[in-house]
């Protein structure tokens, strides 16, 4: 059943897992594809595709929207601050490389369209950064697989057990960011209103009534 739906449905989940954040679904379908369930070169390829394709959208909704995007969220206003300090020192670098880095999949995107970066230069080092990342975690979550069978012998019989946890895992980092942005959303609310209360409050003089 397991292989049946994975089939049918492995690879399109895949692909929308890693258009809009990857890392945990793509250790996933690794590790699924060690087990015989997916092709690994089918995952990689996927996987590429999928983050190439959100990561240029997000360029885009950047060079268009990108302040705004990022005034929704409080953590997603102050990352873009950041993003954009990164950018402007080592451009190419951060390009081809904050997939590697956790929570800026979103925001690193739409900075880099914001701070006015070459699309046509984007196209083409986003592929490249896209590539590595794709065949780089997928290989890795590939061998883990490899590794847990020579700690464990026939992996088969945990293999149920091994997917609850990366299950986990990534129920847990997304649960993880929840409450991490609902603490710096407070806090900068906090701010906010501290700010207001410690600003003068403007005196109007009174007028003298016209004679």
């Amino acid at each position: 059943m397991l292989q049946q739906f994975l089939h049918d449905f492995g690879y399109f989940a895949l692909f929308l897992g890693t258009f809009f954040e990857g890392e945990t679904i793509l250790v996933l379908a690794g590790f699924l594809a060690f087990r015989g369930y997916m092709d690994i070169n089918l995952v990689v390829v996927v996987a590429f595709c999928g983050s190439y394709a959100g990561d240029q959208l997000w360029y885009f909704l950047g060079r268009k929207h990108g302040r705004k995007l990022l005034a929704r969220k409080p953590r997603w206003q102050l990352m873009g601050d950041k993003a954009l300090e990164h950018i402007r020192k080592h451009p190419d670098i951060w390009v081809l490389s904050f997939r590697f880095v956790y929570g800026l999949r979103t925001v690193m995107p739409v900075a880099i369209g914001l701070s006015g970066y070459p699309p046509a230069r984007y196209l083409i080092l986003n592929g490249i950064g896209a590539a590595i990342w794709a065949a780089a975690l997928g290989a890795a979550a590939y061998h883990f697989g490899a590794v847990l069978e020579g700690m464990l012998g026939s992996v088969k019989k945990y293999e149920l057990w091994v997917l609850g946890a990366l299950l986990l895992l990534g129920f847990g980092l997304w649960l993880r960011r929840r409450f991490k942005n609902a603490r710096i959303a407070r806090q900068a609310c906090e701010d906010a209103k501290a700010r207001l209360a410690a600003e003068p409050v403007p005196v109007e003089t009174p007028k003298t009534p016209a004679e």
